[in-house]
């Protein structure tokens, strides 16, 4: 019996410990101040900025996981997060000390209007970044081809910049990279021929307000694209294969450049509640299947060369003459009518 009750211990034991080592570990309450190294790295991006007011909580005998703007991982202490934003005073251009946080994954600049200079060679060294934003700044420059070196990032935007120059290939081998955003600023030259081949599902991107020139490329009608802006470039060709019946596509603004496709041959995704392919060349008539459309909340077509009936029914009513003005020979409500 005593045997027994010994043995009964013993699995016990056993099995407790077994518990214990497959239990996730649980948060360290000592974890205050991140790692020396992401420390120093912080204070050198402070001093790079000029020590401005708006680290003022970055002080050495401060734990650095509680300064404002810093994000830590609660079980290694490591900064994985830097948002910067709002600040109209804080003035330089973007630090390379940030080649010292390998663990982040989340860097924001973000409404900075005294930020300067180029993207440094440092962003790419950033191996783990998952999002990368720098937008409302004066960052100029290219956008560089060494982003594409950041594998594990998922978003990426650039908006409201001074950037120049072609958008780089490399961008385009990123694996998982689901959302760009690069408008609003100067980029000029095409879209690169396999840009987001390899992206997964649900892909957003915006392009607008550049230069960019070129068609669109053929690749991007097999990108599953839930949103779509192309608008005010200087874009030609054929945009038709970006539609089509069964694809995610919910927003598409292709407005303001100078496409040239026949619209009566479009299929259109019936998520669709935001379509706008004003001033080009498009030719051809409005399928009937857009009144058809249960989420269209935005259609315009106008200043474009399409002719015959405007679609009744459905959801059409939402929509006046602004919609369709300006085309070759397109009649009936809100237009005058057809002619017989």
């Amino acid at each position: 019996m005593r045997m027994r009750s010994r043995a009964l211990l013993v699995l016990l034991l056993c099995s407790l410990l077994a518990g214990a080592a497959n239990a996730e570990p649980s948060p360290d309450p000592t974890y205050k101040d991140c790692h020396p190294g992401d420390k120093a790295a912080l204070l050198a991006f402070k001093a790079a900025l000029g020590e401005a007011y708006h680290f003022a909580s970055w002080t050495p005998d401060n734990p650095c996981c509680d300064w404002y703007d810093v994000t830590c991982d609660h079980f290694t202490g490591r900064v994985v997060g830097l948002a910067v934003f709002q600040d109209a005073n804080l003035t330089g251009t973007i630090p390379s000390a940030l080649a010292g946080l390998p663990h982040l994954q989340d860097l924001t600049l973000r409404h900075l209007p005294r930020l300067s200079g180029p993207i440094p060679p440092a962003i790419g060294k950033l191996s783990n970044l998952s999002s990368l934003r720098i937008s409302w700044t004066a960052v100029s420059g290219p956008v560089p081809s060494f982003l594409g070196a950041l594998k594990k990032l998922t978003f990426l935007e650039l908006s409201f910049n001074s950037l120049s120059g072609a958008i780089p290939a490399s961008l385009g081998t990123i694996p998982n990279l689901s959302g760009i955003n690069l408008s609003r600023n100067r980029l000029t030259g095409a879209i690169p021929p396999m840009f987001l081949s390899k992206s997964a599902d649900q892909v957003y991107l915006w392009l607008s307000h550049n230069n960019l020139t070129g068609p669109v490329p053929a690749g991007f009608a097999a990108v599953e694209f839930a949103h779509l802006d192309l608008s005010r470039n200087a874009l030609t060709g054929d945009a038709s294969g970006l539609f089509g019946r069964g694809k995610e596509l919910q927003y598409i603004d292709l407005s303001r450049n100078d496409f040239d496709f026949d619209l009566s041959a479009v299929v259109l995704p019936e998520q669709l509640y935001f379509v706008d392919v004003s001033h080009n060349a498009i030719h051809g008539s409005i399928p009937a299947q857009v009144a058809s459309l249960s989420n269209l909340q935005f259609f315009n077509v106008s200043y474009n060369r399409l002719c015959g009936p405007v679609p009744t029914g459905g959801n059409m009513e939402r929509f006046d003459l602004y919609n369709f003005q300006h085309n070759k020979c397109l009649c009936g409500a809100p237009l005058p009518a057809c002619k017989k």
